[in-house]
C-alpha cells in the first residue's frame, strides 16, 4: 500500500507534536509520538527519507534525555548498515557522514575522547568541504590539547545547529497529538 496524502499528514503531523514535546523537555512522550510516525511511515511504505528524519528525531530525544547507550548502539547499528551497502551515492556518505559526528558526540559525552577523535575524523573525511563544522570544531580543539566537557560540547552543538529539532522549524499548526488508544500502541511497541 503506497503513502496516501492523509497517511502522509497524520505521520507528519504527529512527528510535528512529537518535535513539541521535545521543545518542551518532554523526551518521553516525543518518543511516543516519532515512534508513530515511524510506524505509520513503514507501514505506508513512505519515502525512506521521513523513516530517517523521524529516527534522528528518536536519537536526539535519546541524547538529550541521557539515553546514551541507546543512541550510540544505534549509530553502531547504522555504521554496520552504511559499510555493508558501500554505496556510492552524496546522500548515503552525508547521511554516514552525520552518523559518525553523532557517534562522536555520544563517545566524547561518555569519556572515550580517542574514539570519538576518530568517529569525528572519519565522518570528516566522508562529508564534502565545509560540512560538519562541529566535527571540525572539535577535532580541532582536540589537536591543540583542549578539553571538551559537557558544557563546551553543549554550547558547539548549539552554536553549529547539531539538533535538527529546533523552535524555527517546528510548525505547531500541523501538530497531532497522539489520541489515547495509539498513544499506548506506540508505547508497547517499538524497542527504542
Amino acid at each position: 500500500m503506497a503513502a496516501t496524502e492523509n497517511t502522509l499528514r497524520l505521520h507528519l503531523g504527529i512527528a510535528e507534536q512529537g518535535k513539541i514535546l521535545a521543545l518542551k523537555g518532554k523526551h518521553q512522550d516525543a518518543l511516543e509520538h516519532y515512534r508513530e510516525a515511524l510506524r505509520l511511515a513503514v507501514s505506508s511504505k513512505a519515502p525512506e527519507v521521513f523513516f530517517r528524519h523521524y529516527t534522528q528525531c528518536v536519537m536526539e530525544s535519546l541524547e538529550l534525555s541521557g539515553e546514551l547507550d541507546s543512541v550510540l548502539r544505534y549509530c553502531e547499528e547504522a555504521e554496520q548498515h552504511y559499510q555493508r551497502l558501500a554505496s556510492p551515492l552524496p546522500l548515503v556518505s552525508r547521511d554516514r557522514a552525520d552518523n559518525l559526528q553523532r557517534r562522536g558526540c555520544i563517545l566524547l559525552r561518555q569519556g572515550h575522547v580517542e574514539q570519538a577523535m576518530t568517529s569525528f575524523e572519519l565522518a570528516l573525511q566522508l562529508a564534502q568541504e565545509n560540512a560538519l563544522p562541529l566535527a571540525r570544531e572539535l577535532t580541532g580543539w582536540s589537536k591543540r590539547g583542549l578539553t571538551v566537557g559537557s558544557r563546551q560540547l553543549n554550547e558547539a552543538q548549539q552554536r553549529h545547529q547539531y539538533f535538527i529539532v529546533r523552535k524555527a522549524l517546528v510548525d505547531p499548526a500541523h501538530a497531532i497529538p497522539l489520541p489515547p488508544e495509539r498513544l499506548q500502541r506506540a508505547r508497547a511497541a517499538t524497542p527504542f
